[in-house]
Order: C-alpha cells, then structure tokens, then sequence
C-alpha cells in the first residue's frame, strides 16, 4: 500500500479544486471510455493515466465495475483482476499519482490499496459490504462516502439523456441528502475511520431525476454544512442529456456548466471523464473565486 494520504496536507489551505479523472477498466461504461475490450488493456489504462496527469489531474480513480444503469454486477475476482494489474501499473510509472479505487467491495479495496491505491470511493458509502467500513479504517485512507438512492428495478429511458435511474422517495430532497450523507459519515467514524479522511459525495445521477440533480449542485452548500471536503460528479451524465437534447459523447459543454456550479458552490473535488478541459475550467473558477474585492490594490500604470 502506498504511504497513508492524509487530507488535510494533500488539500492546501488556499482555495483550490482538485481534479480527479475517471479511469474506467470495464467493457460496459456509459460513456463508451472504458479499456477492457483492448487487447492490452493495462497499457491502454496506462495512456490515459498518463495523459491524464499531464493535463492536470490531482487524482485518478480506476473503477473495474460500471455503476451506469442497467450495468451487470460483477464479482470481486473479475473487478480484482481488472483493477490491480492497472492500479500496479500505474504506482510503478507514475509513483507521484494519487490512485484512487472505486469500488463497495472490502476485498477489492484491500487488493487495490495493497497495489499502490491511496484512498477508496465508495458509490455505497460503505453501506453495501459490511466488510469495507473495516478495510478503510484498517488502512487509514481517505473514503468518499456517496449518496445513493438507485434501484436497478426503475432503469427507464429518455431519449437524448439516455437511461437514468428512478427518482427516490425524499420527503425533502436536500434534507434527506445532507442527513443520509451524515449518517454514513457517522458509521465511517464509529467503525474507526478518521473524520478527517471522510470525503462525501451527494450522488449525482444516482436515484435522482433532473431536477433534482440540478438542486443538489445549485445548493451544494448544505452538504458543506456537514464541515466535510464535498466531491461532485456529473461528467457527462444522462440529466445534462435531458436538459441539452445530447447524447453521451456530446456533454462536454453541459459538464463544464455542471462544475463550474459545483466549484462556485464549494466542491473541493470534481469527478470527470474530459480532464484537459474541466482543469481549465476548475483553474479559471478558482481564480475568480479568489480575486479580492479591491482588485488587489492599485494596477500599474498602462495595465488594463
């Protein structure tokens, strides 16, 4: 396993917004990027892990199971056996890379941190293998706990978005989000994770319909309340098809509008599949972010 990353020293005390590019080992993700159908698909991985840090992405989260709707589950040797040959990979050419797993199960995520991974993002907020909470505890690593309202019994399509999961029943959407996204945090730190290591994530596309995703980024600031580092991920997901009228590989302009939201509203990651783009995008928020009202002082003379 890779040196325990720590939070609060990989976040700076500046304002800045980290960048965490999506790698995706599977034959069967939504956004037709995943490597498994090449013939060498850890040197494929490998390009893009490379390409991805050279266009600036702070972490990369390789994932070895699809979580888009209507995907087939996978085992734990299939998903082990697709990440970790990767994950290997990459620590060994880009040592500086910060690797992230994205996986709900405890044996993938123990393989994965014993390859090389630094931190577990976890679309279940280790709700679904009571074994998990345990192996990130264990480790010490940083967790993203996500908001997931999905149920694979109310896939539907729509058009130009594509297939989406059902609405879940909230009584009060932002309410429920923030207490859900509480109480993982809650059972993480009662099973021994470090409060400063949690990450949470409000779900995006996970169980929500359009406009629910669209206030989940528009009041982002109350799963900030919950004094959390928040991450969002909306590249290129089905309710930006729904509102443009675009398929899957035409939603770069509705996700760079998503994360320059998130990015205004506190996100402090952002989860993306088009990096180079979206770094410029996070880079040229945070510098308006940080502009001071006086402009900072006086221009100099012929300045304008």
């Amino acid at each position: 396993m890779n040196q325990i990353l720590r939070l609060k020293e990989y976040f700076p005390r500046a304002r800045r917004t980290y960048v965490m590019g999506i790698l995706n080992v599977t034959p069967d993700s939504f956004s037709g990027d995943g490597v498994m159908g090449a013939h060498d698909f850890v040197t494929d991985a490998m390009g893009q892990a490379v390409a991805f840090q050279r266009a600036g992405a702070d972490i990369l989260d390789v994932g070895g199971e699809s979580t888009r709707p209507g995907a087939q589950p996978v085992d734990a040797l299939t998903e082990i056996n697709r990440v970790v040959p990767v994950i290997e990979a990459i620590a060994e050419k880009l040592p500086d890379a910060v690797i992230s797993i994205d996986t709900s199960k405890a044996e993938v995520a123990a393989a994965a941190l014993a390859a090389g991974a630094a931190m577990v993002n976890d679309v279940w907020g280790l709700q679904q293998d009571p074994e998990i909470a345990g192996v990130v505890a264990d480790a010490g690593c940083p967790v993203v706990l996500m908001h997931n309202a999905s149920r694979s019994d109310t896939v539907s399509a729509d058009g130009a978005g594509g297939k989406r999961y059902g609405a879940g029943a909230y009584g009060h959407l932002l309410e429920d989000v923030v207490r859900m996204l509480g109480e993982h945090a809650a059972h993480a730190e009662a099973v021994g994770v470090a409060p400063d290591q949690i990450i949470l994530d409000p779900g995006i596309g996970f169980g929500k319909s359009v406009t629910q995703n669209l206030a989940l980024l528009n009041h982002l600031d109350r799963v900030k309340d919950l004094q959390y580092p928040v991450l969002v991920g909306p590249s290129r997901k089905s309710f930006i098809g729904s509102v443009l009228g675009t398929e899957v590989n035409d939603r770069l302009d509705g996700t760079m509008a998503a994360v320059a939201i998130a990015v205004v509203r506190g996100a402090n990651i952002v989860r993306v599949h088009d990096v180079k783009s979206i770094v410029g995008v996070v880079r040229m928020c945070d510098a308006i972010l940080s502009a001071p009202a006086d402009g900072g002082g006086a221009p100099a003379e012929g300045a304008g």
